[in-house]
């Protein structure tokens, strides 16, 4: 089960009576993170684990209005973190939780990881950020895949012909080229990951691989947690 809170954890909330498992996939765009949420989500339904899976901007109280803001390019870094803070509450209160108590695996595409990490860049203070983010309950494993910027440039470019602007840092960064700043803001988060990763117990797995080769040591190293 969840090991508990990071912090003061929701009000009124038992994490003991959370028999479910809380399973986190981190990694930027391009890294492959929902190809394989959806691999695990299927073959965890056919040996007979239900699943739940959550991620970024999907909470029905602000996830939509979160992404028309983000469209506007003009959101302020404490205002991004708070819109971020408040999408990540509501569905830990009323989808991880909930699932959790009915012992359903949690599949997270994402977690409180790159939210901290996206602020940090940006000036955010860490003492707030785990004021912040206390409330967040401690995952049964967290997987960060670990691919280079450049490689994950590549991607974008492949599956959208594009780079997004948030994930090119120009929020940051408002002037130069796309890439370059994709490359360096990337470079910048994978800093922050480092540095988060012995202090929340990452598992870093190289991405940089094929998407099979990666899913079955996902796969395999989830399957002896569930059993």
């Amino acid at each position: 089960m969840p090991k508990g809170s990071y912090g003061h954890g929701l009000p009124g909330m038992d994490s003991e009576a959370l028999p479910g498992k809380l399973i986190v996939v981190e990694g930027a765009d391009g890294s492959g993170r929902s190809t394989q949420i959806q691999l695990l989500r299927d073959a965890l339904e056919r040996d007979g684990h239900p699943t739940v899976d959550v991620g970024l901007k999907r909470s029905r109280l602000v996830g939509r209005e979160l992404d028309d803001a983000m469209r506007g390019n003009i959101l302020s870094p404490r205002t991004l973190t708070l819109f971020y803070a408040t999408d990540f509450a509501d569905q830990l209160e009323n989808r991880i939780v909930p699932a959790l108590r009915a012992r359903f695996v949690v599949l997270a595409d994402r977690y409180i990881y790159t939210l901290m990490a996206r602020a940090l860049v940006r000036g955010a203070e860490p003492e707030w950020l785990q004021q912040v983010y206390g409330i967040a309950l401690v995952p049964d494993a967290v997987f960060y895949l670990a691919v280079s910027p450049r490689v994950l440039a590549e991607r974008n470019f492949r599956k959208n012909s594009m780079l997004d602007y948030w994930e090119a840092g120009m929020d940051v960064r408002r002037t130069g080229n796309m890439y370059e700043n994709f490359v360096r803001y990337q470079r910048q988060i994978q800093i922050e990951f480092r540095r988060m990763e012995s202090v929340y117990e990452f598992d870093t797995i190289n991405g940089n691989r094929s998407p099979r080769t990666i899913f079955r040591e996902l796969a395999g190293k989830i399957g002896r947690l569930l059993n």
